[in-house]
Parts: structure tokens; sequence; C-alpha cells
């Protein structure tokens, strides 16, 4: 008997979040209250002057503009959900979690960026742990779970369908060490440079390059099977 999952699941995104779907626009917590004229869904905004540097909507953030965090989220929002779904092996109700989560922690700590990365990198490193201890928790309570729905009966062989090359390198993804995927989903499905991936993990842009090639060997070892239709 399963007794559920700590979150709901649903298609891979291959998209940005439409801006109807936002996460922190969406009437989900207590954390709504914190952005965005306490939690009524502001009407995009653009000074006067024209749109503002990240550093400039930074200042105004702190300084209490509620217009400035809905731009700057808005400006930050899509690449950073693409990125916490990917990280979420394809759940887009993960990824929307992990992506309200990530600005969160982001607007909570906003006082003590230095600005010694780009706005971006910074985000991009806080959703990289937001995702991966979310689905480490995950992983925790999948393997507490008794599936005996998934227990065949006595005597009757299941049939399984072989799985398709997508399905395949989906799963092989997933079963990537932690530190070789994250590089992998960055680099080879979200177009991230290395020095990028580099500066959001915090490790020279070398490793990113020598964790991105064990990646892609050890899903070549993974996908032997379709070695005609896996590109070297």
């Amino acid at each position: 008997m399963k007794h559920g999952r700590p979150d709901a699941g649903g298609p891979e995104a291959e998209r940005a979040l439409p801006s109807s779907q936002h996460p922190v626009l969406q009437p989900v917590g207590p954390n709504l209250c914190l952005w965005y004229g306490r939690g009524k869904a502001a009407e995009p905004w653009t000074p006067a002057a024209g749109p503002l540097s990240d550093k400039e909507l930074i200042q105004a953030v702190l300084a209490g503009d509620g217009r400035a965090e809905r731009a700057l989220y808005d400006a930050h929002v899509d690449r950073v959900f693409r990125l916490c779904c990917r990280l979420a092996n394809g759940d887009d109700a993960r990824g929307q979690d992990f992506t309200q989560e990530t600005f969160v922690r982001a607007f909570s700590r906003l006082a003590e960026f230095r600005g010694d990365a780009s706005l971006g990198t910074w985000l991009h490193s806080i959703a990289v742990s937001v995702s991966l201890n979310g689905m480490r928790r995950v992983k925790r309570w999948n393997e507490r779970e008794t599936a005996l729905d998934d227990v065949p009966e006595v005597g009757i062989e299941p049939r399984r369908a072989e799985p398709d090359l997508k399905t395949k390198l989906r799963h092989a993804i997933s079963q990537l060490p932690e530190h070789y995927r994250v590089v992998f989903v960055m680099f080879d499905m979200e177009g991230y440079t290395h020095d990028e991936i580099g500066a959001a993990l915090d490790m020279p842009a070398g490793t990113s390059k020598a964790r991105l090639s064990r990646a892609r060997a050890k899903l070549r070892e993974s996908l032997a099977e379709f070695a005609g239709e896996w590109a070297t």
C-alpha cells in the first residue's frame, strides 16, 4: 500500500514558467505575504527612467519597494524554474516548489549579496542547493515507503515494455552521482557555461569540465544498448 509522497508530480518542463503559474503569486503559504503588496499580485513594473539594473533593483528592494521585488523576480524566475525542474527530474510541481523556496531564501538574504558574482549566478547557486536538498528528502521518503502495490502476485510474471531512448535517458540522468548530474544538467541541458557553473557551485571551471566528461561517460555506459542512437 502506498503511503503517498512528499510532493505532487508532473510532466517534464521544457518551457518557461507562465506568468499565471509563478509560484510566489499563488496563495500557497504564509511566505507569500512577504512579497508584492502582502500577497496581491502587482502589475509588471518598469520605472519611468527605464529598466533598472540588478544592482539598482536590489537597492530598491532593500529600501522596501515591493514593485522592485516583482521586477527582480520576473527577470530571473524562468531560468531558475527550468533549472529547478531539471534537477527535480522533470517534475513540474516540485520544480515550482523549489523555485518558490529559492526566491524565499534569496529575498531573505538579499542584504548579504555582495556582488562578487552576478545576481543570476547567486540565485542559481541557491536553486541548486534547494533542489538537491529537496530531492534528498524525496529519496529518503521513497525509501521508507512500503510499496505493496508494486509487488506482483505469486505465480504471475509481469510483462515489462522495453523503455525507449528518451525514457532510459531520463532515468540514467537521474541515477548519475549528484555532483555529475548537476553539471550535466546545467551545461548540456540548460546551456550554462563552465565559468557560470564554477561560479554557482564554487569550484574551478576545470572541475566542471571534468565532471561533465565523467557524466557523459557514465551515460554512454548506461545507454550502451542504444549505441546507434546515442550521440557521442
